[in-house]
């Protein structure tokens, strides 16, 4: 590494219903970096897609009134810039710079560190920028993102590899529409109550909903559609116990953590993003309405998790294997986390799913697994490099041009014949 501490673009926000939860992520992320070695440079991605920046939008503060942030911060506009870097570039129309006269400000962003969550940021729209752009980003590639974000193709992945996932059935919002009863019934002959319906590429557990019965699920498929336009129904463990790992590394070298085991709330039969997000004071989701407090910048590391999880070894060796199985199928890289579900009534273990972004970094599982968050995030910058490093090193172009007269006269050749 040179002198010179490398530019690190911390991606947050984004156009999803994570929004909220990603700057939390991001900025905790941006906090963790070593400033010796790397300057993080906010690349904000407003609600409506705008991209902004500013040194004030580390701060989470600063997201306190977000239009007020939109008048204080720096539109963007982004291009490929030279040896596979993003070159960011202020745009003037409008707002805090409309009257300056001085020549649009001009920065280079070495590493691109996505921290966004559901939506583009998290299903291979940003990365796809990035490989577009031939700039090193950390995480997983395109496949793994698009894959992972969606839960249908995740159990169906897997099951062809003969991992282990909970009966379903999906919808998409064409196939629901005007045969709702036939689909109803399909769940019911398929799978049966309890059942969980979840936004088939949603996450932080935003829209999902245990049924008990056909009112309940009926209503719990149309609102899920809010969220997505594929909905995944499956059955409901009944002894659930969720256990999660988190993975370091990529398909050739990977670690896995010490596992955790998420707590719900008393009130509540699935994690819900209150449990997740918005812990009170004294270790209880705060609920909707609730005014004793505010949703804090813990993110996930504010949820009540068992530490390492209480299991034997084998049970706990047995979940890192094939975290680690999963985590390659999936072609993952940097740091994802991988939930399974335990179910206690018959001992048989199941995949969830894969977040190929986890909250906070999963910075929670990592530290007492002898990884502390600024080494954790040191260690996905070198993997991304690295792997930007062997991408560029293999023939990405074929040096000849069909268009030259000769090829041409080829082509027309071929065709005539």
């Amino acid at each position: 590494m040179s002198d010179s501490p490398l530019t690190v673009g911390v991606v947050l926000g984004g156009v999803a219903p994570e929004h909220e939860v990603s700057i939390i992520s991001a900025l905790q992320a941006a906090a963790a970096l070593d400033r010796s070695q790397y300057r993080p440079v906010p690349l904000y991605i407003a609600k409506d897609g705008t991209w902004y920046t500013g040194e004030h939008l580390l701060e989470v503060e600063a997201y306190r009134d977000m239009d007020a942030l939109r008048e204080s911060a720096v539109r963007l506009a982004l291009f490929p810039g030279a040896l596979g870097t993003l070159e960011c570039v202020e745009v003037r129309e409008g707002g805090a710079l409309s009257n300056l006269t001085r020549p649009p400000r001009r920065f280079s962003i070495d590493v691109v560190l996505p921290g966004l969550h559901g939506g583009p940021g998290e299903n291979g729209g940003v990365q796809g920028l990035c490989e577009a752009f031939n700039v090193p980003y950390t995480g997983s590639s395109i496949f793994g993102s698009a894959i992972g974000m969606d839960k249908v193709l995740s159990k169906h992945l897997c099951r062809e590899a003969g991992i282990p996932v909970v009966d379903f059935v999906a919808f998409t919002e064409t196939e629901w529409a005007g045969r709702e009863e036939q689909g109803l019934d399909r769940c019911e002959d398929r799978i049966g109550y309890p059942l969980i319906v979840k936004p088939a590429r949603g996450g932080s557990s935003i829209g999902i909903t245990r049924a008990e019965d056909r009112s309940e699920l009926d209503a719990a498929i149309e609102d899920a559609f809010r969220y997505d336009d594929k909905v995944v129904v499956e059955r409901a463990v009944q002894e659930l116990r969720e256990i999660n790992c988190s993975l370091l590394g990529d398909e050739t070298d990977v670690e896995a953590s010490v596992l955790e085991e998420p707590v719900a709330s008393e009130d509540d039969d699935v994690l819900t993003f209150q449990d997740k997000y918005m812990r009170d004071e004294n270790g209880g989701a705060a609920k909707h309405g609730a005014k004793t407090q505010e949703a804090g910048p813990e993110g996930m590391a504010s949820l009540d998790r068992i530490i390492p999880a209480n299991l034997s070894d084998e049970r706990t060796d047995e979940i890192q294997d094939l975290a680690i199985r999963i985590f390659r199928l999936f072609e993952c890289a940097g740091v994802a986390r991988i939930d399974f579900m335990i179910d206690e009534a018959t001992g048989d273990l199941f995949f969830n799913e894969i977040n190929t972004i986890p909250g906070s970094f999963s910075f929670y599982l990592w530290e007492p697994s002898g990884v502390p968050f600024d080494e954790l995030m040191h260690r996905m910058i070198e993997i991304a490099r690295r792997r930007h490093r062997e991408k560029n090193g293999r023939v990405r172009t074929y040096d000849v041009n069909l268009l030259a007269e000769r090829s041409l006269s080829g082509l027309k050749g071929a065709k005539g014949e």
